[in-house]
């Protein structure tokens, strides 16, 4: 059985004016909790990230992301080019949750003035690792 990759995103398109799909339909949030079960069902030791979108979601959205099997976020003030959640409210979704940030797994200085983002994964009484 060929090795499966160790974290795999599952983003949520977030249209951006100027692009060729500024006036694409939102993702819908049960399409990403089939996409996210889907991802889980066929990499069962992967960390499946809860990616790019995630801002257009409520946090009862995201507790479903979580709990279809999502055990990933990218956290911090800005990711690439569109925004994120904030660190906070993160922080925050996660001990609402009950669920324990794990050390990032790496650092990414994008600039030398940028804030350093970082991916947490998250673990808790649903959420298995490898």
């Amino acid at each position: 059985m060929p090795a499966h990759p160790e974290s795999v995103p599952v983003n949520a398109l977030l249209a951006v004016e100027g692009t060729p799909l500024e006036k694409q339909e939102p993702v819908k949030v049960w399409d990403m909790i089939r996409m996210i079960a889907t991802a889980r069902i066929v990499m069962p030791k992967t960390m499946i990230r809860l990616s790019a979108g995630r801002v257009r979601f409520t946090e009862a959205e995201q507790t479903l992301c979580f709990m279809s099997g999502a055990n990933s976020i990218f956290t911090g003030d800005k990711l690439l080019t569109t925004p994120n959640n904030k660190f906070n409210t993160d922080q925050q979704m996660f001990e609402t949750l009950g669920l324990v940030p794990k050390a990032a797994s790496f650092k990414v200085d994008l600039a030398a003035d940028s804030p350093v983002n970082e991916a947490k994964e998250c673990c808790g009484s649903n959420h298995a690792h490898a």
